[in-house]
């Protein structure tokens, strides 16, 4: 393609070179740079592509976008300058392929919490109804049923651009995506104009000079979606609702327990022979009950945006019920049975909120001990570690504290942060810096009608310490311990 028609559109300046230029592709790490790519200078917290100009040369690059001055540079290469690579970058990879969003209907889930849960409810139900979809989210991407991983939940404007293409190319109807309020801030889906988009909840999270500097900034970046959007489904409940739509350009349609578009009138925890999750009752645009293998008054929440959506595309009743009772998401409040009435729970839950929320549900179940094994990330603040301790020290009957992934941090100093924590409310606990002996601590040391929360790691397989990645399977360790103890589930 030529440089030109990549550029079509664009504000910019040439500063050196031809647009007639023919490109192969776009890159912004010169490490994968290949020959007669376009190389665009991004501008991060902790790199500047500007730096590594001269790398992305050597590697054959014919045109280098920029929005800092430079060097002169002698090569014969075009020189592109724009205001802002980073939002610039979410246009030129619309242009280099071909805008496949324009060939699908795209859902976008925002939120604190519920986003992954959202997004597969909605997955589920419409493949039900025999439609192909693709999403992109905290787990990775799919796409024609292949999981492809990576590290944002909502991933750089190239690379969400690439997916929608792959997307429409091996026929997929709908898109449902993640998307972050850092990628709303950073302009990673500016050029994308959404059919649906839907917002869950709000709540302190992800504030941080890596982040969002303050609340109000998180808040800002939410709410952005329904400026980019045809249809709005949000959470009525949430007390910054109306702070979400009050920018909004779309059409409002609400959810929730009072005076709302979908009423959710009644939720019952549920706990049968092979079922333990949530039934509550709907009315309004539609009066009927569902079940959902999911516990917690969220899962009910998460359901009815997910219903709605199915309603407005105008989805059966039926097909809506069956694609509930198939939900299951890898990671997120998984539920595992493994004998005697004990269950274990595979969550991502990774702060105090998410834990307290995790706990707080499983006590209405009425278990006989709720036993948590949990660590602290690498790269958080002290208080952090101590919150998840306070918070399991209160709800927990025992405490198990591990390793989660302490990146750079030492594990014996995360360790003791979260002690301490526990120890100011006199919680029980025990502490066994292996992983995988303490889910089998955790295993081996329950009885009849324990739930056992693994909350941390959710659908990771890895565990990272001191910079690197090494495999490790939550799921595996449960599922060979069911086998070798011959546990009949």
């Amino acid at each position: 393609m030529k440089l030109k028609e990549i550029l079509n559109g664009i504000d910019y300046k040439l500063i050196k070179g031809n647009i007639n230029t023919e490109i192969k592709d776009i890159s912004y790490d010169s490490r994968e740079t290949k020959e007669n790519d376009a190389f665009i200078c991004l501008v991060g917290i902790d790199t500047n592509g500007h730096n590594y100009i001269k790398n992305a040369i050597q590697k054959g690059c014919k045109c280098i976008i920029i929005c800092q001055e430079i060097e002169e540079i002698k090569e014969e290469v075009t020189i592109i300058k724009v205001k802002d690579t980073r939002t610039t970058l979410s246009y030129l990879s619309a242009n280099l392929f071909r805008h496949p969003d324009k060939s699908l209907i795209k859902i976008a889930i925002t939120g604190t919490k519920g986003k992954t849960s959202t997004s597969w409810i909605i997955k589920n139900i419409l493949e039900q109804k025999g439609e192909k979809v693709g999403i992109i989210g905290t787990i990775g991407t799919i796409i024609n049923g292949k999981l492809i991983p990576h590290k944002n939940t909502t991933p750089e404007s190239y690379k969400i651009q690439k997916y929608m293409r792959q997307m429409v190319d091996t026929g997929t109807k709908y898109l449902v995506m993640e998307v972050s309020s850092q990628a709303l801030k950073v302009g990673r889906v500016n050029n994308i104009l959404f059919d649906y988009a839907i917002f869950t909840n709000l709540s302190i999270d992800h504030i941080g000079p890596r982040e969002h500097p303050t609340y109000e900034d998180y808040r800002k970046s939410k709410r952005k979606l329904f400026t980019q959007s045809k249809i709005g489904i949000l959470n009525k409940d949430d007390p910054f609702f109306k702070e979400m739509i009050q920018d909004s350009t779309c059409k409002i349609y609400t959810y929730g327990t009072n005076n709302c578009d979908l009423k959710i009138e009644k939720i019952t925890p549920t706990n049968e022979a092979n079922f333990l999750g949530t039934t509550f009752q709907l009315t309004g645009k539609i009066n009927d009950t569902f079940k959902i293998p999911s516990p917690g008054n969220f899962s009910a929440y998460n359901a009815t945006a997910a219903i709605f959506l199915s309603l407005l595309l105008n989805t059966e009743i039926t097909d809506i019920k069956k694609g509930l009772e198939k939900f299951q998401v890898p990671g997120r409040c998984e539920i595992i049975n493994i004998g005697n009435h004990r269950k274990v729970i595979i969550d991502f839950a990774h702060n105090k909120i998410s834990m307290e929320s995790i706990i707080k549900t499983m006590k209405a179940y009425h278990p006989n001990r709720i036993i948590t094994v949990f660590g602290c990330g690498g790269g958080r603040s002290i208080e952090r570690r101590k919150e998840l301790g306070t918070t399991s020290g209160k709800l927990s009957d025992l405490s198990i504290i591990t390793t989660d992934n302490p990146r750079n941090d030492e594990i014996d100093e995360i360790n003791q942060s979260i002690v301490e924590g526990i120890e100011e409310v006199n919680g029980n606990y025990i502490v066994i810096k292996d992983r995988k002996e303490a889910i089998l601590y955790a295993l081996k040391n329950s009885t009849e009608n324990d739930i056992i929360l693994l909350l941390g790691k959710g659908h990771e397989t890895y565990q990272e310490i001191k910079g690197e990645k090494t495999y490790f399977n939550e799921k595996e360790i449960i599922n060979t311990y069911i086998k070798e103890n011959k546990i009949d589930k």
